[in-house]
């Protein structure tokens, strides 16, 4: 009796995995379609923007002549 329940028990979480795997494909499949389907074009100018280097690059912020480190 036990060797059929743990045979059971085995076959079940044979067919759960096999069923996580399924899930998990078709939403790996999902994700690519949608990843496909955004196109990276050219991003817009920034209005009202800092002039000169990227300031969050370089650590310093310039505004009005105040200048702070972060």
């Amino acid at each position: 009796m036990a060797d059929q329940q743990s045979e059971d028990e085995k076959t079940a979480a044979a067919r759960r995995k096999q069923a996580q795997d399924k899930a998990q494909q078709q939403a790996l499949a999902e994700a690519a379609e949608r990843r496909a389907a955004v196109k990276a074009g050219p991003r817009p100018k920034e209005q009202g923007g800092q002039e000169g280097p990227e300031p969050t690059r370089y650590g310093d912020w310039e505004k009005a002549g105040i200048v702070s480190d972060f």
